[in-house]
């Protein structure tokens, strides 16, 4: 059997819970994430353009595997609204085998759509 492959934790921000849920459908239709959650709610504090801006936001909690990051990455880019949009993959370092086997078989693109 192969080496399962390594899955990642992909956090994006977005400005609503509609963007949010846009977002990770369509990442998830073209099997580059495996699922996404969406948190509402977050406050975020920041500097942009040399000014503190303080706004309400959207988690978007995404679940891939790293070979999928690169790609994953451009489609947000593609599609999000933001001139800089959050994307942070953090490596996962353990879980139970079976979620991270459901990862890896659902951002294959081997097993179709």
């Amino acid at each position: 059997m192969a080496e399962p492959a390594e899955a990642c934790v992909v956090l994006v921000t977005l400005g609503s819970e509609e963007a949010a849920d846009v977002l990770a459908t369509t990442l998830v239709e073209e099997r580059l994430a495996a699922c996404g959650n969406i948190v509402p709610g977050v406050r975020s504090i920041y500097r942009w353009q040399g000014a503190v801006q303080r706004d309400t936001e959207v988690l978007l909690l995404l679940k891939t595997v790293s070979a999928r990051v690169p790609a994953l990455s451009a489609r947000i880019r593609e599609l999000h609204s933001y001139d800089v949009p959050e994307v942070l993959a953090l490596p996962v370092l353990g879980g139970l085998q079976a979620y991270l086997e459901w990862i890896e078989e659902s951002t294959n693109l081997a097993e179709g759509k």
